[in-house]
């Protein structure tokens, strides 16, 4: 009866290893390597190397992510910022905006304040002096631009202002 449940258990062991891909080779009849592209899940995510630009478009999605979290600017010149909600939400449910807070201020700070302001849009009244400029609130499909200018080198944070949004939609504008 023990080898009868000896060979029981090897055979599930075996074909619970190659079901699930175990380690067993595998013949293809084309042996050239060839990259294979996948796509990403999310939009790409503008890394440190982001070139100088003046124009910044930003989208923001129902998915409470932005396309980019970094970009470089000019410091003493206008910045031109769009921000396209390329999601389908209204704005009470996910609305998105952004909000460039001035060099040095505490983006967690502003982000619990915020949530307190739903009748200015998400705009704390008490720390408009730590707001640089900000879009107004969009539902999916909008879009709004902003012009302000950086006037000293830096990083600036910027952040969706929208309840629980700005622990994803958060990113640095940085002056040289």
């Amino acid at each position: 009866m023990n080898k009868f449940r000896l060979s029981v258990f090897a055979v599930i062991a075996s074909l619970a290893l190659f079901s699930c891909g175990g380690s067993g080779e595998r013949k293809t009849e084309n042996t050239a390597t060839t990259p294979v592209e996948t796509k990403p899940t999310e939009p790409p995510v503008t890394s440190s190397s982001a070139p100088l630009s003046q124009d910044i478009m930003l989208e923001g999605n129902d998915q409470m992510r932005f396309n980019a979290t970094e970009f470089r600017v000019k410091a003493g010149e206008p910045v031109h910022l769009t921000l396209k909600h390329v999601g389908t939400m209204k704005k009470d449910v996910m609305g998105h905006n952004v909000v460039v807070l001035k060099m040095g201020s505490d983006l967690h700070a502003f982000d619990t304040e915020a949530i307190k302001a739903k009748s200015t849009d998400y705009i704390p009244k008490s720390l408009n002096n730590e707001i640089i400029a900000h879009t107004k609130l969009l539902s999916g499909g909008e879009s709004d631009s902003i012009t302000f200018t950086l006037d000293k080198p830096g990083t600036y944070e910027f952040l969706c202002s929208f309840p629980g949004h700005a622990t994803f939609m958060k990113g640095k504008i940085i002056a040289e």
